[in-house]
């Protein structure tokens, strides 16, 4: 039973993955911000592969923040803008 539970949550946050993946790729925002909301999926798929739950929440709290237009500042890799 339990098995089947994590499957459901495995299937859900892969196709909020895939959701999230599009909805970054076509935002109209600077390619900056698109690579740090980019790296920010990737590292949510890393968390994926240990911490299911966690990686849902991580996830959602992504994509609320995307509904609400609150994108990650635009800075270099040394932090500058």
């Amino acid at each position: 039973m339990e098995r089947d539970s994590q499957l459901g949550l495995y299937r859900l946050v892969a196709d909020q993955l895939k959701e999230a993946h599009l909805r970054v790729r076509t935002l109209q925002v600077p390619e900056g911000v698109r690579m740090a909301l980019s790296r920010k999926l990737l590292a949510i798929t890393a968390v994926a592969k240990h911490d299911l739950s966690g990686a849902a929440m991580r996830l959602d709290r992504l994509m609320k923040d995307l509904d609400e237009g609150r994108f990650p500042s635009e800075r270099g890799t040394d932090g500058t803008p």
